[in-house]
Order: structure tokens, then sequence, then C-alpha cells
């Protein structure tokens, strides 16, 4: 079973994908998550946008089908979102 880590808003702050317990994606499109532990600690994974930068609705179930995706591979994996020429999607590479 791989490992799945995931970039946070700020690239600095990387999150084990098994320790999120909730996704939160409000109307501007920001992206948090909620963690497993006592703190209920939430981290932001994409800051939002009232313009046309903002993901798509769905964006946070893609995310979701790409780590259950990315479980049944070996090795570790890392996770960001992207966003080039409108377009958004999450990419993974190796770690």
């Amino acid at each position: 079973m791989s490992e799945v880590w995931i970039s946070a808003a700020d690239g600095g702050d990387m999150i084990r994908a098994d320790a999120i317990v909730i996704l939160r994606m409000d109307r501007t499109g920001r992206l948090t998550v909620q963690l497993r532990d006592e703190a209920k600690v939430n981290v932001t994974l994409l800051e939002g946008s009232s313009g046309g930068g903002r993901p798509p609705a769905d964006f946070h179930r893609r995310l979701v089908r790409l780590i259950a995706e990315l479980a049944d591979s070996s090795g570790a994996r890392l996770v960001r979102a992207q966003h080039e020429n409108g377009v958004w999607s999450w990419t993974s590479e190796d770690l």
C-alpha cells in the first residue's frame, strides 16, 4: 500500500491523506481539510477566489478519487493542485 501526501496551499506543508477525516469546499473554492486528531486541526489545501480562477465544484471529489486510486499503487506519492491555462487538476508525483 502506498503513502499518499497532499501539498497544502502554501506549498510548505504536506498532509498525509489517511489523516484527513473531512474535506470542505466553500463557494469561493477554498478547500480545507480537518485532520484526525484530538485538536481537530484544519488545514487549507487551496485558497479560494471569487474570480475565474475558482476550481470546479467537484474538485474535492476528484481529490478523493485520486487518493483512492493511488492507495493501490506502490511507494510514496505527493498530490498537488494545479491551475494551468484555466484548467484545474490534481497531479501526483513520486516522493
